[in-house]
């Protein structure tokens, strides 16, 4: 069995006196595509900003790849490779799609003034490696031919696209998708699926969040389902299709 690369154990985040996420645990292992499913109020966003450290659980612990991440920042999160792509896109819009692509790498070499003076070209080197990289992913998502435009002249569906594009060129070890499938034709959708378990066959982890779930459960190999802050059910798809809990997440008694 693969190892655990992110471990969720009782965590609760309230707001007041509503518990938003009330005793979640979680379990994923490395590689797949793993769905978190629920009805909108479930706690499936709340969840994962708690994950990503953009909210500081209030009892409970995460863990990735064995380190707890209850206590670091954002950033740090990221710098492990605990990656979100935003359910709506956050691109810089009078960049190009390629520069949008660059600034989203780890590690860039010529951030810090010393370095950006002094050693010019070694971080030169470098910029040409990720344009290398952000040109193989662009083709990857279809939007190789658009390096050019401005992320703001984008179609609603290439946007999303492109934000997907944007975590993957962060090179994830885990990476969080909120409705990567919402405003794209279901063709599309599926295709960016199919490409999502390719890289998933290659070792990336992938957790989703996806209302379109005839398009989920065609590719995830396990699902979570959560309703009123809580996990209620987990399993395979094809599991999953015959849980009561399932179903009364989403339709009630």
């Amino acid at each position: 069995m693969a190892e655990t690369i992110l471990k969720i154990e009782n965590v609760c985040k309230h707001f007041g006196g509503v518990y938003a996420v009330d005793g979640v645990n979680m379990n994923i292992h490395e590689g797949g595509i793993w769905g978190l499913v629920g009805p909108n109020g479930s706690g499936k966003s709340t969840l994962f900003n708690t994950i990503l450290g953009l909210h500081q659980p209030n009892s409970g612990d995460i863990y990735f790849k064995g380190q707890r991440t209850n206590k670091l920042s954002p950033h740090q999160i990221y710098d492990l490779g605990l990656v979100n792509a935003f359910q709506v896109p956050r691109l810089f819009p009078s960049m190009t799609v390629l520069d949008n692509m660059l600034v989203a790498a780890r590690g860039q070499q010529g951030d810090g003034f010393f370095n950006s003076v002094f050693f010019r070209e070694k971080w030169q080197k470098q910029e040409e490696e990720l344009a290398d990289e952000a040109l193989d992913i662009l083709e990857l998502i279809e939007l190789r031919k658009h390096i050019s435009s401005l992320s703001g002249e984008l179609s609603g569906g290439q946007r999303k696209l492109l934000e997907i594009g944007r975590g993957l060129m962060a090179k994830p070890k885990l990476l969080l998708l909120d409705e990567p499938a919402a405003g794209i034709n279901p063709i599309l959708g599926k295709r960016i699926f199919q490409k999502l378990q390719d890289l998933s066959h290659s070792g990336l982890t992938f957790l989703i969040v996806e209302h379109r779930l005839e398009i989920l459960f065609e590719f995830a190999s396990w699902i979570y389902v959560m309703d009123k802050g809580k996990t209620v059910a987990e399993g395979n798809p094809k599991d999953i299709v015959q849980e009561p809990a399932f179903y009364q997440a989403y339709l009630g008694k």
